[in-house]
Parts: structure tokens; sequence; C-alpha cells
């Protein structure tokens, strides 16, 4: 079989690829020995969206009476609803990405894909038949896995991943979750919703810890106000599973403290799945972990590309997305803008929802700039007083000299929603008296983002 691009992996790097090369006339080719969609799709972003969902629903029931509203009898989750909902929301999913791929003329080839050639890759079925196929242009989309920490390894049972967490067949009564950052942030909040008595552990002075310190430092007043039990400046030392619980061993500043739990969760950090894809036999070259690309996603091998989680820069869907159309257009010979990696937004969706775009104010100010910086708080917002969700803030960040908008940082109600509204102001190098003098509808949670640029400029009406 001949190709003109061949893709190895159908997650938001890959599918995205596939749709975007049959558009511009190439005969494609995708390669998956899974589920179409990805990790994302099947087993991350989607699906966790679902879950909190479910979590977010529970707890509007529980708090119905602060809205005026009268429940007969208690709210309880049913745990394996909640799970089959998330499971059919994501098969749905993938089936819309077999759709697109089917409308498209994509042809899709089950199986493990390998390099063998530069232009010929070895597929395995889960039979064991092997096929080889050539293309011209091979893209490599072979996403990431949960990252293992020697002292806290994966058995699928009591110690799990982000995947098993998707999946447990019963509600566990207690939880460590190790690693605050998205993927652990998320979990943690879910299972304390769902009724769990959760522990979040985080090696770092801070949970999110990428985030900005105000921001992480308001999300840990969040999760304690909600029961999570915070313990940052910690690490899980070992796990002993050899009961009918987990004997959690946790070192802190204080010293050692034991934790008696069910399930331990194990959020550290992802791995790109780069083994036996054939990088080695045609000396693929690599840096710090990843494959190294230039600008436009090319490897050191001619006709072979990577995007995703495989490559440098953020481990995120619209990042993958992003490079796949990059990747795809510049194959084809459009004049095409190398991606802007300081400009893509980061969103954790916890209760309350977390997102920022550019640099926090420690970096900006590390960078060497005089800065402005406005805060406004949603205690003061209308639309978030109506809601009835005051937690948090929107923080902007100025250049002083030229009024650049240096970075945005958002925890609150549906800031995931309005953080698009900075990525699109950046790319435009909108101005704070730009963003001031764009009059932004009321009530809105948005209206914040408006307010705390004036912050900065001392020109704030409503603090």
């Amino acid at each position: 079989m001949k190709f003109d691009v061949l893709i190895i992996g159908s997650g938001p790097g890959g599918y995205v690829a596939a749709i975007r090369a049959a558009q511009l006339g190439f005969k494609t080719a995708v390669v998956e020995k899974e589920s179409l969609g990805g990790i994302c799709l099947n087993w991350g972003c989607i699906p966790t969206k679902s879950l909190l969902k479910s979590a977010q629903v529970l707890d509007y029931f529980k708090h119905a009476e602060e809205y005026g509203i009268t429940l007969s009898g208690e709210a309880k989750p049913d745990f394996k609803a909640v799970i089959k909902r998330s499971r059919g929301v994501a098969d749905g999913m993938s089936k819309g990405v077999q759709f697109l791929l089917k409308k498209n003329k994509v042809e899709v080839l089950s199986g493990f894909g390998k390099l063998l050639k530069k232009k010929q890759v070895e597929v395995s079925a889960e039979d064991g038949k092997k096929t080889n196929v050539e293309a011209e242009h091979i893209i490599l989309a072979t996403g990431a896995r949960s990252r293992e920490l020697p002292n806290l390894k994966l058995d699928g049972k009591k110690v799990i991943g982000y995947r098993k967490a998707m999946s447990l067949p019963q509600l566990p009564g207690s939880m460590v979750v190790v690693g605050s950052g998205a993927i652990g942030s998320e979990f943690a909040h879910f299972y304390n919703s769902m009724g769990t008595k959760v522990t979040l552990v985080e090696f770092l002075p801070n949970v999110v810890p990428l985030e900005d310190e105000e921001v992480s430092k308001q999300l840990e007043r969040s999760f304690k106000k909600a029961g999570i039990k915070v313990m940052t400046n910690s690490s899980v030392e070992s796990v002993d599973t050899g009961g009918s619980k987990c004997q959690v061993k946790i070192k802190t500043k204080k010293g050692e403290e034991q934790i008696e739990a069910d399930i331990v969760l194990s959020a550290v950090g992802i791995a790109p799945n780069l083994e036996d894809i054939g990088l080695e036999e045609l000396g693929i070259t690599l840096e710090e972990g990843k494959i190294k690309v230039d600008e436009y996603l090319k490897t050191n091998v001619e006709g072979i590309y990577a995007i995703g989680d495989i490559v440098g820069g953020p481990a995120l869907a619209h990042k993958a997305s992003a490079e796949a159309i990059l990747c795809v257009e510049n194959i084809a010979g459009h004049k095409v803008e190398p991606i802007d990696y300081a400009n893509i937004p980061a969103c954790t969706y916890t209760t309350p929802e977390v997102a920022s775009v550019g640099m926090t104010e420690k970096a900006a100010k590390e960078a060497g700039y005089e800065i402005k910086v406005g805060k406004f708080p949603f205690t003061a917002s209308g639309k978030a007083n109506a809601a009835g969700h005051k937690d948090g803030f929107v923080k902007m960040i100025y250049d002083a000299k030229y009024g650049e908008l240096l970075g945005a940082h958002m925890i609150g109600a549906n800031v995931t929603e309005m953080i698009a509204e900075i990525v699109v102001a950046r790319k435009l190098e909108t101005t704070g008296y730009e963003m001031i003098k764009s009059v932004h509808p009321h009530p809105t949670m948005s209206e914040a983002i408006m307010e705390a640029s004036a912050a900065a400029y001392d020109e704030v009406i409503h603090l």
C-alpha cells in the first residue's frame, strides 16, 4: 500500500493531521493500535470532563437550598452510572472521529506502527499479521502514557494511573492522589465530590505548580474548604499494598507521616510513547527524552515528522492539533507561521476552574519587565454573585512601558471558556488601553478581564 501521508497515532494530533491532509488532496492513512481519538478522547480530556460534570451536578443538588430550591431526600451519586455516562460520551466521540475520517476518505489501518525505512512503516495487527506500508511523508503522533515513579509502581488495582481512575468498579472510601498538576487536581476534585476522602500530595510548594502563585494558593484554599487534605512540600516514599488497604508513607517538612487509603492514584506526569517505533534504526534524534523537531515539526530524517506529546512543549491536546495542521500545511507547500508556544492556553477543570496563558508575575519580573498587575475578584462580580460562584479572580499582567499583555491568570467558574479572549488579544498584540476600552457585556464573568485590566492602570470602577 502506498500513501502520500501516513500518520501513526489517531489522537488529537494524529486524526487532525489526517483530516487536514485529506482536505489538501493527499492520499492519507492513519495507523491506530487501539481506539480512534487516542488517549485524549477515550481516556483523557473528554471522559474526565464528563466525570467532572457529574460532580458539578451533584454539587448543585447538595447546595440547592442556597438557590431557593427544596429537594426531598439526600442527593447521592450512583458511581457506576457516572462512570457509564463518561464511557458513553467517550465512545460517542470516538465514533464521531471514525465518521470524520471516513467522510474525508482517510484509510484506517488497525495495528501497531513501526518505522522500517525512511518511507516505510510496518503495521502489526492484533492477530499477528504484518503489513508494509509506504508513504512519502510519515507523521509520528504516538502520544503518551502515565509516568511511573520507581517507588510508586502501578498495579492497576490499588496503585493506579489516570486511565484506571476513569473506570473503577466502585467508589473508593479513601484515596491518596500523588501529583497536583491538571490530572491530579481534577481527579482529587472529582473523587472528593463523589464522597471519597481525598489526600492530595504535591512535591513542590504549591498545587498546580505551573500556574501563577496566587492562583495556586486560591485553589489550595478552595480544595481545603471542600474537604480535601492538601500536603505540599511532600513526597510519597513508599506504598505497602500487602493488606486490605494501602499504607502510604509520606515525607513532609515536619517528618514522616503514614496514611491509610483504599486507592493510590499516581498523577506525576506522562511519558512519551517512543519505544519500539523504529527511531533508533533510522537515527532519529531525541532531545530531553522527546523527538527533536524544527519549527515545522520536521525530524532530522527527511520525510519524517513528529507532533504532540512526543515533541517538546506542553502536553496539551490543542497544542497537538495546532502542530498537526501546521505540519501538514507545510508539507502541502502553504506559507505557514510557526506556532507561538508562549501563547498556548492551559486549563484545569476543577471547581473552581483554572485557566492561564503567557507569563506569570514571577516570570515577567525575572525576564526583566517593569510590569503593571491588575486583579479583579469574583466577589465583586455581579454575575458571579448571582451564580453563587464567588471564589476566584482574574489577574492581568502588562508591560508598563508599551502596554503589552504579557499574561493572564484566572481561577473561578467558567474561566476555561474565558481564556480564549486573552489568546486572541495577545495574538493581535492588544494593549492594556485597548482591553480597558473594549466594552464587555454586563453581567458576565468575562467583565472581570476588563476590570482587572483597568485595575492595572488604576482605573477600575467596581473595586
